[in-house]
C-alpha cells in the first residue's frame, strides 16, 4: 500500500509513469473490447429485433390500411354505378306522363318455371294487380301478386307473359311473348309478309288497358320466315334490364290513379305533366 501511495504521488507530480499506463493501456484493450463486444452485440441485437418487429407492425397497419382502402374504393365505384342508375331511372321518368312510384328489387326468382322479382311497395302504398313495372330502358313486367308491403312482378320474358305492341316503324300490332331462354322475347301472330325488319323498335299498343302505349318493349334482333309456316319468327331483345333490375318504376296510367287512403309519402310519389 505504501509502494502505491509513492508511485501515485510521484506520477501525479513528474508524470513518469505515462508511458508505462500507454503501454499497459495497449495489453488491456484487448481484454476490454473481449468484454464489451458481448455488450454491444447483444445491445445490436436487441434493436434489429426491435426494428424487425416495428417494421412487422408498421406493415401490418399499412395492409390493414390498404384493405380499408380497397374497400372502400369499392364501395365507391358501387355507389358511383348506384347513382349512374338512379339518374338513367330519374330521366326516364321524367318522359312518363303518368304518375310513377320508384321501387327496389328485393329477391329476384329466374327459374325455368316462373320469372318474377320481388319488390319493396306493397297495397298500402297504392300497388294493384296488373300494374306496369318499368324501368329506365323500357317495360319490365306487371304485378301479379300483392301484399301490404311487398309485391312480385311477372316479368315480360316469362312464358306466360303477354304484352301487346306494335312495331314502331310501321305501326304493325302483334303480341309479344316470353320465351325458353329468358333473354328474349318472340312476336306472335305475325304475317310472312309482314313488313318487319331486324332493328324495328317495339313499344306498347296500349290495347287492353294494361300498359300504356308507347313504352319500349325491345328491337327486333331476327325474323326468319318459313314457307311452310303462315306466321314468321321474330325474335325481340328486351330494351329493359331484366336480369339486372335493381330499382325499377310502378306506373299508374292516366286512368287509374292510387287511392288516396294509401300510406304515400310526397318523395315517394312523383306526378308528372
Amino acid at each position: 500500500m505504501i509502494l502505491s501511495f509513492l508511485l501515485i504521488s510521484i506520477d501525479h507530480r513528474q508524470q513518469h509513469l505515462a508511458t508505462i499506463r500507454s503501454a499497459l493501456s495497449v495489453v488491456v484493450f484487448p481484454l476490454q473490447y473481449a468484454v464489451n463486444a458481448p455488450i454491444e452485440a447483444l445491445g445490436s441485437f436487441t434493436e434489429r429485433l426491435r426494428s424487425h418487429r416495428t417494421l412487422l407492425l408498421e406493415n401490418a397497419r399499412l395492409q390493414e390500411e390498404n384493405v380499408n382502402m380497397r374497400s372502400r374504393s369499392q364501395k365507391y365505384a358501387a355507389l358511383a354505378h348506384q347513382n349512374e342508375r338512379l339518374r338513367k331511372l330519374l330521366e326516364s321518368s321524367a318522359e312518363i306522363s303518368e304518375t310513377i312510384v320508384g321501387a327496389d328489387v328485393l329477391a329476384i326468382e329466374t327459374s325455368p318455371s316462373a320469372r318474377q322479382i320481388v319488390l319493396n311497395k306493397g297495397s298500402r302504398q297504392g300497388v294493384y294487380l296488373g300494374q306496369p313495372v318499368v324501368d329506365a330502358s323500357g317495360v319490365l313486367g306487371q304485378i301479379v301478386n300483392l301484399g301490404p308491403f311487398s309485391s312480385t312482378a311477372l316479368l315480360i320474358t316469362d312464358l306466360a307473359h303477354a304484352t301487346p305492341v306494335q312495331i314502331n316503324r310501321t305501326g304493325l300490332r302483334a303480341i309479344c311473348t316470353g320465351s325458353t331462354s329468358g333473354d328474349e322475347l318472340n312476336l306472335t301472330f305475325v304475317p310472312t309478309n309482314a313488313d318487319v325488319k331486324p332493328g324495328d323498335l317495339v313499344v306498347t299498343s296500349g290495347l287492353g288497358n294494361r300498359f300504356p302505349a308507347g313504352y319500349p318493349v325491345g328491337k327486333v334482333s331476327a325474323v326468319e320466315i318459313d314457307a311452310g309456316e303462315p306466321f314468321a319468327r321474330i325474335v325481340v331483345a328486351p330494351s329493359a334490364q331484366v336480369n339486372h333490375a335493381r330499382e325499377v318504376l310502378l306506373v299508374w296510367p292516366q286512368a287509374q290513379n292510387p287511392r288516396d287512403d294509401v300510406e304515400v309519402s310526397s318523395a315517394e310519389l312523383k306526378t308528372l305533366p
